[in-house]
């Protein structure tokens, strides 16, 4: 998904779900989101953090 796509999704997941989600970009350069507990960090740069809470 793009970089625009991975943040809407992000933001639409963090305000339904009420949790801190990441956008990552993988090894790949491709990007998606994922709650925040769920990254284990391999091959993945952090690009945001979203956090509906602060």
């Amino acid at each position: 998904m793009s970089r625009k796509d991975a943040h809407a999704f992000a933001a639409s997941l963090a305000a339904t779900l009420m949790v801190s989600i990441v956008v990552f970009q993988a090894g790949d350069g491709s990007f998606g989101a994922v709650p925040s507990d769920e990254i284990d960090g391999d091959e993945v740069a952090l690009v945001a953090e979203i956090d509906p809470w602060g």
